[in-house]
């Protein structure tokens, strides 16, 4: 049997210490979050995306009665930018949230599994890296590549 294992390197910052790019799209990913429809769960996710140009696109959560027919932050911006803005690269992607209470979370969040395939495949096809920032009231996690949270991803090579 052979032992193998994966390593992530991650940063951890505050507001201030981040880059004037990374607070603003912190900032807006803080402001998406007004966006999402979420009377089911009441937790209300924001997604920024960084296009090389510096445009930033916006996502929100989108629940649906009809579960799982909802979407999530990062999804609705990721896909947005891809069909508004084909030949631009995804540079980057913040996520926020808020919870029931109305406060944003202490702990960054992180997308989920689909979200890290969608991000991979962005990647991917772009080929390059997207630096991921997750917003938490308690400090910012970057994350230079979305290979870090998927190390294993699907992908065409398999197909």
């Amino acid at each position: 049997m052979e032992t193998l294992q994966f390593k992530c390197t991650y940063y951890k910052k505050t507001e201030s210490e981040l880059t004037p790019t990374e607070q603003l799209l912190v900032g807006e990913a803080k402001k998406a979050t007004d966006r999402s429809y979420s009377p089911y769960s009441r937790f209300c996710v924001g997604a920024a995306v960084l296009l090389d140009d510096g445009t930033i696109v916006l996502g929100s959560n989108q629940e649906n009665s009809s579960f799982p027919q909802g979407q999530c932050a990062e999804r609705t911006a990721v896909f947005y930018a891809n069909s508004q803005y084909p030949d631009k690269t995804v540079t980057a992607i913040c996520v926020a949230a808020r919870s029931a209470d109305g406060g944003f979370i202490p702990r960054p969040i992180s997308p989920c599994g689909g979200c890290r395939q969608v991000l991979s495949e962005t990647e991917d096809r772009q080929k390059s890296p997207v630096k991921i920032l997750l917003y938490g009231t308690e400090g910012i996690y970057i994350i230079e590549s979305v290979k870090h949270l998927l190390p294993i991803s699907f992908d065409e090579s398999y197909m």
